[in-house]
């Protein structure tokens, strides 16, 4: 199994999760944070100065059985991408195990 972290744009957010839910990912968890980027520049708008330096995303954690893997990390990738600085990152960890508190099921049986 493993863990899918992802750090998108808030605004491709519903393009991730119906692109998840086609591929049958129906769980997952998710959050808005708040990040610093690589862009140091600031933004003016109407003669104000604002700071670009802290940028609001929103996390997602999965878990996948391992023949999940591969199409869970291309739907995320093609529907979250805009071709510009700050589409966000994606990193893949192993799980050793899960368990599903209700059943008691561990392994693949807890996950889907």
């Amino acid at each position: 199994m493993k863990k899918i972290e992802v750090i998108i744009r808030k605004s491709k957010f519903d393009e991730v999760k119906e692109a998840l839910h086609q591929i049958e990912v129906n769980f997952f968890s998710y959050w808005d944070v708040t990040g610093v980027g690589n862009e140091k520049q600031g933004h003016v708008y109407r003669g104000v100065s604002y700071s670009t330096s802290d940028i609001q995303r929103r996390f997602l954690s999965i878990v996948v059985s391992d023949p999940f893997l591969d199409r869970t990390v291309d739907a995320i990738l093609k529907s979250a991408a805009t071709g510009t600085v700050g589409d966000g990152k994606l990193f893949i960890s192993t799980i050793d195990e899960v368990y599903r508190i209700r059943t008691k099921e561990k392994g693949t049986d807890a996950v889907n």
